[in-house]
């Protein structure tokens, strides 16, 4: 799985206090499924929630959902494009701890594909999509 590192990544870019103190970023998966065709292929897709936690963050919430959605549009672009996937593709939930600092829980619905091929030596080649 290469979509979760990609969007702490972002993230990363997207917040400089999150580059100064790494801790209070932690991205992380819940409850994922892998979805086989059960043909001779062993391909297959992971779906699964990506969960974001920024912590004590003190900035404008503005500019950590702007960067999810440009991190959506080249990752996962069914998000902010399908209508059915965008009414509950991307959540969030807020802590607020006090008048400065909240932590924000963000959920993103994901999929990668994974295409399993036999090469010439009969190894199998795997190849990570991450594109939907």
């Amino acid at each position: 799985m290469i979509k979760p590192a990609s969007l702490r990544k972002a993230l990363v870019a997207a917040i400089p206090s999150l580059d100064a103190e790494p801790d209070k970023l932690a991205v992380f998966i819940d409850q994922g499924s892998i979805v086989a065709t059960g043909t001779r292929s062993l391909s297959f897709e992971y779906r699964y929630t990506a969960h974001a936690l920024v912590m004590d963050f003190a900035g404008d919430a503005d500019g950590v959902f702007i960067a999810l959605i440009e991190w959506a549009r080249k990752n996962q672009p069914d998000l902010v494009t399908n209508p059915d996937e965008r009414a509950h593709g991307i959540t969030f939930e807020v802590d607020i701890l006090n008048h400065a600092t909240a932590d924000l829980s963000i959920k993103l619905a994901l999929t990668e594909g994974v295409a399993v091929t036999t090469g010439p030596d009969g190894s199998r080649v795997v190849v990570t999509c991450p594109l939907r």
